[in-house]
């Protein structure tokens, strides 16, 4: 069965920066992760996930308003990662991150890794 495990989270000062990775295991054929749409979603207590950042098969990418020109989406198909640069954070992207795959047959989530930006 598909896994998806985040890393990279942790405390950081705003200003600073942080990289997210998240691997993609028990893929079941070939083309499955590179045909699907890979998404960073983000969570506070109390409020609802939001979308930070997907990027599609053809290596599109969109980001919410919030985070555009400071994080960075890319993936690794051969490798089956996909991976979020973060930026310039402010204390309002605290959140628990949590990587999503959007295959043909479902959706498939990570246990989500704490981002803190704090000084």
């Amino acid at each position: 069965q598909v896994q998806l495990v985040e890393s990279g989270g942790g405390l950081v000062q705003p200003g600073g920066s942080l990289r997210l990775s998240c691997a993609a295991s028990g893929i079941s054929f070939r083309g499955m992760f590179s045909f699907a749409t890979m998404a960073w979603y983000r969570q506070t207590p109390g409020k609802q996930r939001e979308l930070v950042a997907s990027i599609n098969r053809g290596y599109q990418t969109d980001y919410a308003d919030s985070v555009k020109g400071r994080f960075t989406i890319s993936r690794d198909n051969t490798k089956t990662t996909v991976d979020l640069q973060m930026n310039s954070l402010k204390p309002e992207d605290t959140a628990v991150y949590y990587c999503k795959m959007a295959a043909a047959s479902d959706d498939y989530w990570g246990q989500g890794t704490q981002v803190t930006v704090s000084s």
